[in-house]
């Protein structure tokens, strides 16, 4: 039961053939297994407590497609009655009273919640450790990092902890660590997963939430979940069908590789190498691959994403940065942050929109001649664990504690769908991803050629990690 998929296992439990307290059974056994090896389950409830509430759920009819399905949501998703961190120790011991639209839309299909994926503090940087939970490890190579800060989730999905997992995705947060943990991380098109509404919504408009798992099929049905407009929050987006086209494959596609952006993004040796394998694979079933030159200058997007990041972090985590208790428990990496958004001018967030605007101009007409185009996931292996962040790649020198990661920007600008697919191993054994990225609302395209890409190479299932015997 832990290698069937999501899907299977929900079909199996619709048709009563396996019962939501038998896959909690294996659920809890599995996760007292490996857990404290990944570290990848934080705020775990109790395993008397959880059982109780599957077995409930055995005699009922299935009120939706995660019924009786064990599930573990992101530590930055406030979930009632269940403590929920951010990874902060400001927040170490808080209950929400309430739960976020994510975690009721999941607790509505059925599933049964009992725990949290770990993250880094704040969800910011792509290794999830916290001063909480600690660092959460890489099924692959316990040395290694996971990736973030959807990380906890990546890894429980590559151990067999999970069958499908939320994240979301700001800066790569589903994209670099499904690369690092060899499963699948999809960032939709911004709105179709809507956001809260708390704080500002008309302005806040990087970051997404998101599905990963194991197969694309888990991806497309998890994310009909997640989907769904809130009414108190703006710019909604129609949920499109993303299941009927989903075996449609590749033959006549036309795509693009953008390889390291002309040189602008530096990668360690091996990964261009593993992608371009990868789009040989997807020529081989009819695919056409095209190399590009870089479509916008890299500095420009950087420069327009960090203002407008900085501003966001300014805007709504101030008072980490000026009150003297809380600054001394926030970590420098996002104290930087907030400092660099509090000097921002309202002429440089302007600008910063300006070049925002003109890229988003760029990208729809690269795709009125392309399907997709495609990048790495990252630009480097994972990293050993014990690392805050890589500060260099390929002997440059890194001038942020995020720029190892700005091979993510493009899609994350504006809201681009993108996906991050496994393409196999390095020589260390270590795993990496290839990001397919298509038009706003093109989701179900997306979706589509990564289903191609799956039922071709089947990486999660044909290289599950040293882990998977328990």
């Amino acid at each position: 039961m832990l290698e069937w998929s999501a899907s299977e296992l929900s079909r199996a439990i619709h048709a009563r053939k396996v019962a939501p307290s038998e896959v909690m059974a294996v659920h809890l056994d599995r996760v007292a297994a490996v857990n404290g090896a990944v570290n990848a389950l934080v705020s775990r409830r109790d395993p008397d407590e959880v059982m109780a509430e599957a077995r409930a759920l055995d005699g009922q009819e299935p009120k939706g497609w995660l019924h009786g399905i064990p599930l573990a949501l992101k530590d930055l998703v406030a979930t009632r009655g269940l403590r929920t961190t951010w990874g902060s120790p400001l927040f170490a011991d808080f209950v929400p009273a309430a739960d976020d639209i994510l975690a009721a839309r999941m607790r509505a299909a059925g599933a049964v919640i009992t725990a949290k994926t770990n993250v880094p503090e704040w969800g910011q940087g792509s290794h999830s450790f916290n001063p909480v939970f600690g660092v959460t490890r890489n099924p692959y190579d316990l040395s290694r990092s996971a990736g973030g800060s959807s990380g906890g989730a990546a890894a429980a999905l590559a151990a067999r902890m999970l069958w499908v997992a939320d994240g979301s995705d700001m800066m790569g947060s589903l994209r670099n660590p499904a690369a690092f943990c060899n499963v699948y991380g999809f960032r939709p098109s911004w709105g179709l997963v809507p956001s809260d509404a708390e704080g500002d919504t008309y302005l806040s408009t990087l970051a997404t939430e998101g599905p990963m798992a194991r197969t694309v099929e888990d991806l497309a049905r998890f994310l009909g979940v997640m989907a769904g407009e809130n009414p108190e929050v703006p710019f909604p987006r129609a949920v499109p069908d993303l299941l009927t086209g989903l075996d449609a494959g590749v033959k006549g596609l036309r795509i693009g590789w953008l390889a390291d952006w002309g040189g602008a993004y530096p990668m360690e040796p091996g990964i261009l190498d593993l992608c371009e394998a990868a789009l040989r694979g997807l020529e081989d079933m009819g695919a056409v691959v095209e190399v590009l030159a870089p479509p916008f200058p890299a500095e420009a997007l950087w420069s327009s994403w960090v203002t407008l990041r900085a501003m966001l972090n300014a805007g709504g985590k101030r008072a980490l940065a000026e009150d003297p208790v809380k600054r001394a428990q926030t970590k420098p990496e996002t104290i930087w942050e907030i400092e660099q958004g509090m000097g921002l001018s309202a002429q440089a967030v302007y600008e910063a929109s300006v070049i925002r605007s003109r890229w988003h101009a760029h990208a729809a007409r690269l795709f009125s001649r392309f399907d997709a185009v495609v990048l790495p996931s990252a630009q480097v292996w994972p990293f050993p664990a014990d690392w805050r962040w890589p500060q260099e790649i390929a002997g440059r020198t890194m001038d942020t504690y995020h720029r190892w990661m700005e091979v993510v920007v493009p899609a994350s600008l504006i809201g681009l769908p993108a996906l991050s697919v496994p393409v196999g191993f390095g020589p260390e054994g270590l795993p990496m991803g290839l990001q397919i990225i298509g038009r706003s609302g093109a989701d179900a395209r997306v979706l589509a050629i990564g289903q191609a890409w799956h039922r071709a190479s089947g990486w999660p299932q044909r290289r599950p990690p040293p882990l998977a015997a328990g």
